[in-house]
């Protein structure tokens, strides 16, 4: 198992994750797109790709160039965990727009992304359905 999640390592999943694909039902953390992707996309990677390395959408080329090869699990695992983490960065990258009202209403005074981050998350007082879900769907709560 450690060899198939050391395919995955670190700041490479990032680059490897750029294919398009269905949906997943919540978004998945980076964690659990490594073991997820090691169990599914693991064996086709090691038969299709093996010695390739990571950087530069090498890999994404290599299941690409053999799609007619890779496994059906592997592809809609695949597929499911690019769009979940595509989800999680869009929320990430726009929970401070999106809860706008509700910082100015209760962290208002807190200084710092972070901090206010912290305030959105433990406030029970949030009642902006887009808000929760943005910060739920960013991984932050």
């Amino acid at each position: 198992m450690s060899k198939r999640i050391g395919v995955f390592g670190g700041a490479a999943l990032v680059a490897f994750l750029t294919l398009t694909a269905a949906s997943w039902a919540d978004t998945i953390s980076y964690a659990d797109a490594v073991t997820v992707l090691a169990k599914d996309c693991g064996g086709d990677i090691k038969k299709f790709c093996n010695g390739e390395n990571l950087g530069q959408g090498r890999i994404q080329a290599c299941l690409e160039q053999n799609v007619s090869k890779v496994s059906p699990i592997c592809t809609s695992t695949l597929g499911s965990v690019l769009t979940s983490i595509a989800q999680r960065q869009e929320a990430q990258a726009s929970v401070f727009k999106v809860c706008r009202h509700d910082v100015s209403q209760y962290c208002n005074s807190v200084k710092g992304d972070g901090n206010i981050l912290s305030c959105l998350v433990e406030t029970k007082r949030v009642d902006s359905k887009a808000c929760n879900q943005a910060i739920t769907d960013a991984g932050w709560r």
